[in-house]
């Protein structure tokens, strides 16, 4: 009787996975190899990743200063 309670409890679901279980575990993976080749690519080559890490905080620097200046009347004088 304990060999059947315990066959349930130490093995995976009998049925395949469909739908969003089917879809979450899928991307989960994704997103793990992702990950994974991006920190190989990092890793290699220090300096380009450093390079390309500050090129995007100043674009999205730059972007938000823009909007930002954008948003602001240009009538009011705060002097």
């Amino acid at each position: 009787m304990a060999i059947d309670l315990k066959a349930g409890f130490t093995r995976g679901p009998t049925e395949p996975s469909t739908g969003a279980r089917k879809f979450a575990k899928a991307a989960a993976g994704a997103v793990s190899r992702q990950a994974n080749a991006v920190a190989v690519g990092a890793a290699a080559p220090p300096y380009t990743a450093t390079g390309l890490t500050l090129a995007v905080g100043f674009l999205a620097f730059a972007i938000g200063f823009v909007m930002g200046r954008s948003s602001v009347d240009g009538r009011q004088s705060y002097w």
